[in-house]
């Protein structure tokens, strides 16, 4: 592969000229902005590395979907996204989240490290390994989406649509990853799912003055005590049934944990806190953090939270919920026994509304593909990867390879201080190097 590296490590330059045109295209999917353009734009990246290229339309943005063939029997699913998260707040931006800059070795814009960093990335690792060998050893398979930052709404009728192609697929790149806050490359097999709700409590037709609180209902406090119901000071989630469908970690799962070693002492400093939730360390904090539902509030909304004061009796109140699952938790199980729970607490007053939610999926380390992504990354990086069966945060894992038992490796070009979702958003030129070296590599070793 020295060719090959040589080839990336000279041609970084315009590489990253590439980077800056696709982050200077906004395509912030929360608000329907440039998914279109972000669309096309993809899809002629991928045009110009030789692949076939459909823009497949959607409910909502379309997906690109890249295919090029290869010499040998095996197909290579890769999976991004062209939208981004919103940039707001906009004035705590060093620079304009959509006029990338190159700055002490730091490439500065929304969508840097999620996602659009590993995009270009893999387009021009394709395109330097196909400087230097006549055909891919395997066949590619690339579905891009424009609606990840939104859930995915749209994404199960595609694979639907391409349950065939996807159903062949011998591993799948996932579009995440990257380094640890200890500077370790890190490798995720899976995801967790998700299940986002709103709770809303309403009371009297408006707005009243606080003095009826006497004799009128708060919709505040009806909202406040179905909460509590929820979950104990020590995070066990009381809905029961909740945990009846966890799936007891395997053997494989469990090792590849104790060999994760997981940056305690950097990660607190990174997150601002002092300890983690009732002093977790060790393997007790790394099983709960991978292998651990949650049930967190995400926001309340209710009454008037200006300067001075109302005295107001508000007429609602409305709060947002997240749920992370594990295998085998079930989106829409969990949704009913929520309803049920509050039911059952007398808060059947309380309206419940959630969508499909997405599903876990936990990847076996012990997968000969698994094992081929390791051992690339100790060539590129210079040591071996930590391995966790699934990331902590959630994507359409399930939608696309999951359910079709295909395994998958994250491989971004972000690191823990990457900013992602948040201003000031970035990568490491180093990274964005390195990641693109990894993927042609991981390229040739698959072809063996």
């Amino acid at each position: 592969m020295d060719e090959i590296f040589a080839h990336i490590e000279t041609h970084a330059d315009e590489y990253l000229n590439r980077l800056r045109r696709a982050c200077a295209q906004p395509s912030v999917s929360a608000k329907g902005e440039g998914l279109d353009e972000m669309a096309e734009l993809a899809a002629d990246m991928l045009r110009g590395t030789g692949l076939s290229v459909e823009l497949v339309p959607t409910e909502g943005a379309p997906v690109v979907l890249g295919r090029m063939s290869g010499r040998g029997d095996r197909t290579l699913l890769v999976y991004n996204h062209y939208d981004v998260q919103p940039v707001d707040p906009l004035d705590e931006w060093t620079t304009h989240p959509f006029e990338p800059e190159v700055r002490d070795g730091l490439f500065c814009a929304r969508g840097a490290a999620d996602n659009k960093g590993a995009i270009v990335a893999r387009v021009c690792a394709l395109e330097a390994y196909l400087a230097h060998r006549d055909t891919l050893p395997v066949d590619i398979v690339w579905v891009i989406e424009g609606e990840e930052e939104v859930g995915s709404p749209y994404l199960g009728p595609f694979t639907d649509q391409h349950a065939g192609l996807l159903r062949g697929a011998y591993g799948c790149v996932w579009e995440a990853g990257g380094k640890n806050a200890r500077d370790r490359y890190e490798i995720a097999l899976g995801c967790k799912g998700l299940l986002y709700v709103d709770l809303r409590a309403r009371g009297a037709a408006r707005d009243l003055h606080s003095a009826t609180a006497a004799v009128v209902v708060s919709p505040v406090w009806r909202l406040l005590w179905a909460l509590n119901t929820l979950k104990t000071p020590d995070e066990h989630v009381r809905i029961p049934g909740f945990y009846d469908d966890v799936r007891p970690i395997s053997a494989a799962q469990r090792e590849a944990l104790a060999e994760w070693d997981y940056p305690e002492k950097e990660a607190r400093a990174l997150y601002g806190v002092e300890e983690f939730l009732g002093g977790l360390s060790g393997e007790q904090l790394k099983e709960r953090l991978v292998f651990g539902p949650t049930c967190n509030v995400d926001g309340i909304h209710a009454g008037y939270g200006g300067p001075g004061s109302k005295t107001v009796l508000p007429c609602e109140a409305s709060a947002k919920l997240d749920f992370r699952l594990v295998p085998d938790q079930d989106p829409m199980r969990i949704l009913t026994l929520l309803r049920a729970h509050l039911d059952e607490q007398g808060f059947d007053d309380v309206e419940v509304a959630g969508s499909d939610g997405e599903h876990p999926s936990a990847g076996d380390p012990a997968h000969p593909f698994v094992q081929a992504a390791i051992r690339v990354a100790e060539r590129v990086y210079g040591h071996r990867p930590g391995v966790t069966p699934m990331m902590i945060g959630t994507g359409p894992v399930h939608l696309l390879c999951g359910q079709f038992g295909v395994p998958m490796v994250t491989a971004g070009v972000g690191y823990a201080g990457s900013r992602i979702h948040a201003p000031n958003e970035h990568i490491r030129v180093a990274d964005f190097v390195a990641g693109t070296k990894y993927f042609a590599a991981l390229l040739e070793e698959l072809g063996r």
